[in-house]
């Protein structure tokens, strides 16, 4: 299997500008899979399964003679026991984040890579805590259209920076693909890093049922 580029099973914008910074070619190819939690099934659990699956759809889509290392990542926002998707409308977006007001929340992303006839998977656990925020600034930032394809309803590298007090664990984590643990994946796979501009093929639209990538 060659391995000058990998696919990436999503057409996240914020997935593949994570993956440029660290200098991979790669094509996004996204993974049309159902996203439901099941019954009794833990965050971690749940992320670690979804980004396996998205990597086993694209790699399963592909030509053998065109297979290359496929990466796949899910994202969920965790508080207390429940985990929050992304938000149907902004009355679901603003009701999310009165939720995280003055609360710290756990962001879960997992990172799936197959490699040949293998699949590895990393998790990355985050802890972000809201300041205190207003209906009036809750309202004002859903009618930005932001919230409404981000999971738990904020994005950290968009207007929501300014209801972060703190972050502890991976800032590219909380983004939706944590580069500690993809170069790590990616390097043992035998993927080169920092390598020249980033393939521009166009990307399939990412499916509206997916709700877990940032």
């Amino acid at each position: 299997m060659k391995k000058d580029f990998i696919y990436l099973a999503s057409a996240s914008p914020r997935r593949g500008e994570l993956l440029r910074q660290i200098g991979v070619q790669f094509e996004a190819r996204a993974a049309a899979i159902a996203e439901v939690q099941a019954d009794g099934e833990a965050p971690d659990a749940y992320v670690r399964r979804l980004a396996a699956e998205k990597a086993a759809a694209v790699w399963a889509r592909v030509a053998p003679a065109e297979r290359r290392p496929v990466l796949g990542a899910d994202t969920a926002v965790v508080l207390g026991l429940r985990v929050l998707g992304k938000p149907v409308d902004a009355a679901e977006a603003e009701a999310m984040l009165a939720a995280l007001s003055s609360r710290t929340h756990r962001v879960l992303t997992a990172v799936a890579l197959r490699c040949d006839e293998t699949t590895e998977t990393l998790l990355s656990e985050s802890e972000v805590r809201f300041r205190a925020t207003t209906a009036e600034e809750r309202a004002a930032y859903c009618r930005s259209g932001e919230p409404l394809d981000k999971a738990g309803g904020y994005a950290i590298q968009g207007r929501a920076a300014m209801f972060v007090e703190h972050l502890s664990g991976s800032y590219s984590g909380v983004m939706g693909l944590p580069l500690l643990e993809t170069a790590t994946l990616l390097t043992r796979c035998g993927v080169a890093l920092w390598d020249a501009a980033p393939r521009t093929e166009p990307a399939s639209p990412e499916p509206k049922a997916a709700r877990g990538a940032r």
